[in-house]
């Protein structure tokens, strides 16, 4: 075939093409997924998506929009707007590389962003083939979608089952397209994996564009040229498959180049023809080919100088997109400096304040530990006070109970002075004692201990002020009364019991309210002592009142009550007196003919009983 018949035919097919493509729109989509950010990324489906890509381009389709790694809001878009250019499209074709899986028999495609811990997260974060479908539906003529996509699938391996019923298939489920013209094609037959290969492309991708772009052979045909391939190059481990049907007509993916006819040109003016036919072209390969045909000679010294001329442009072109590629790597390294100047102040902002951080919680230590030693400080200031405050009145208290014993020693010197011998052995009311009960079998403690312990449990919830002793004296009955009504129980005030011991045992704070002595007032779990401003003193209601001015016929009054208070005292009593006695802050005095010493509710505190004269 001469040189003039090869740029004839070219010429010609490319008119073909031309004509053709504007009888019949053909439109494709793209896609290959690699770069996957929960899984391992894979190898070949950008390059393969890179070379069916070529070859629809070559193949003469009107548009191929070829995208990579697509995450879902991406791949949805693209489905979306290749829908739109599908609608005056007779032939549509959707080519996907990447990973696909098949769960409750629905086949999903899995963008680059898919995280997939769940079986239920394929609903949200994969895009199902119906989808896929959908998008090419409006194609009049023909509708392919070609799927590489049986890859052996990660996430299958990781994802958590909500419902162990849910089936999650190996590989691609089979798929029915349920509208004509429609063919599906997997890399691998439904229920198996396709594999990635050794190469640089995968042996299905390679297949397809190695017969699809054959002009005029039948989509079928070309198919089965395409299984064959795999089926060797995989030793029989993958055989691809296609689902749907077509017509009895021929469906070629590209249309089948037409027989020229008409006369046969001049062997003459071929040479000029192929000139003129090269410089149509004005491409490398023409010249080469013209030169190959017609190596010297006046056309061969043109045709070296249009090579000469298109070197020079190529050469031209190189050395822009060098010089355009240093002024971005220029612009890059510029914007890097800048990031990395930012990264170190922002680095140093950051140093300088944790270094702030670090000095404030150093001085909060600091702070922390002067306020500590401060209340320590006030807690030792409180005890020390709060413990000379106890010696004070237990010392105040054995200053009473001296005097309470003298008073209560001459009264039973007088007792004895008026009374037969036998009533002196009869114990009075007032200071009658009773002896502890020994505890049951039970207990291991003696009677004296009992008493004891129980006095030591009243003492510690508040409800008796004296010290423990070994006896039951009226002072721990009227106690035990006492812890009866606050704490809501029964026990026998009369004797010490282990049941009373075990109950008083069991409160683990106060239960008696603080009870203080006139001229003292509760301040906490302590008594102390009432003090008011000068012109006023403690009243008979335990507050403060202001001192009434002294009146000058009741300028003696106190000294006459003094004496005759020892008058009182030193007098004998009576033999017409009972022979007790009673003592208050006024003194001690004997009871009068006809009356009894006993108790009387105190004015301040009615749970505290007060020794007081009854009479009849």
């Amino acid at each position: 075939m001469t040189i003039a018949r090869y740029f004839g035919a070219l010429i010609f097919a490319s008119l073909v093409a031309c004509s053709s493509a504007q009888a019949e729109k053909r439109v494709a989509l793209v896609i290959g997924n690699s770069a996957y950010k929960s899984v391992p990324k894979l190898a070949n489906p950008a390059n393969d998506a890179g070379l069916v890509g070529g070859m629809l381009r070559k193949a003469g389709f009107d548009t191929v929009d070829v995208r990579q790694d697509l995450n879902a809001p991406e791949m949805r878009k693209a489905l979306r707007e290749f829908g739109t250019r599908t609608r005056d499209a007779d032939v549509a074709v959707i080519y996907y590389a990447g990973h696909g899986m098949e769960v409750d028999g629905t086949n999903y495609l899995i963008p680059t962003d898919a995280a997939l811990e769940t079986d239920t997260d394929v609903y949200d974060e994969a895009l199902p083939i119906d989808r896929v479908l959908v998008s090419i539906e409006p194609a009049k003529q023909l509708r392919l979608v070609i799927l590489d996509a049986c890859r052996d699938n990660p996430f299958s391996k990781t994802m958590k089952r909500t419902v162990a019923s849910r089936a999650i298939g190996r590989g691609l489920a089979k798929v029915e397209p349920t509208t004509p013209n429609t063919m599906i094609a997997f890399a691998a037959k439904a229920g198996s994996t396709a594999s990635d290969g050794d190469s640089r492309n995968s042996p299905f991708a390679t297949a397809l564009a190695d017969h699809l772009p054959k002009p005029g052979l039948d989509l079928r045909k070309a198919f089965g040229f395409v299984r064959d391939d795999v089926l060797k190059s995989t030793a029989n481990k993958q055989e691809p498959f296609v689902y749907g049907s077509l017509g009895g007509d021929d469906v070629p993916l590209v249309p089948a180049k037409p027989v020229a006819t008409g006369p046969q040109p001049n062997p003459q003016s071929e040479l000029r023809r192929d000139y003129e036919l090269a410089l149509q072209l004005g491409t490398r390969d023409g010249w080469e080919a013209f030169l190959a045909q017609y190596p010297e000679g006046f056309y061969a010294n043109l045709a070296k100088g249009q090579l000469n001329k298109i070197g020079a442009e190529e050469t031209r072109a190189s050395a822009e997109q060098k010089a355009k590629a240093a002024e971005q790597e220029k612009t890059r390294l510029i914007a890097e400096r800048a990031q990395k100047a930012e990264q170190e102040k922002a680095a140093a902002a950051a140093k300088a304040a944790e270094e702030a951080r670090v000095a404030a919680e150093k001085q909060k230590q600091i702070e922390q530990a002067r306020a500590d030693a401060a209340e320590q400080q006030r807690k030792v200031a409180e005890a020390a006070a709060a413990k000379a405050l106890a010696e004070k009145q237990a010392a105040e208290k054995a200053k009473a109970e001296l005097a309470a014993k003298q008073a209560a020693e001459k009264a039973e010197k007088a007792e004895q002075a008026a009374k037969p011998a036998a009533d002196r052995q009869l114990p009075e009311v007032g200071n009658q004692k009773v002896a502890a009960l020994s505890p049951g079998p039970a207990s291991t403690l003696s009677a004296a201990d009992l008493a004891k312990s129980v006095q030591s449990e009243l003492r510690r919830v508040g409800c008796l002020a004296s010290a423990a002793e070994g006896e039951w004296t009226p002072a721990a009955q009227r106690s035990l009364t006492l812890f009866n009504k606050y704490a809501g129980t029964q026990f026998d005030v009369k004797l010490a019991s282990v049941d009373a011991l075990d109950a008083l045992k069991a409160k683990p704070g106060r239960v008696c309210p603080l009870v203080c002595n006139f001229g003292f007032k509760a301040d906490g779990d302590q008594c102390v002592k009432i003090t008011c401003r000068a012109g006023y003193r403690v009243g008979d209601d335990n507050e403060c009142e202001k001192i009434p001015e002294k009146k000058p016929v009741a300028r003696d009054e106190p000294k006459r009550r003094d004496q005759e208070r020892k008058d009182a005292e030193s007098a004998a009593p009576k033999s017409q007196a009972s022979g007790q006695m009673i003592c208050n802050s006024a003194g001690c005095r004997p009871i009068a003919k006809g009356c009894r010493l006993g108790t009387t509710n105190s004015s301040f505190n009615p749970a505290v009983k007060l020794p007081a004269e009854i009479c009849n």
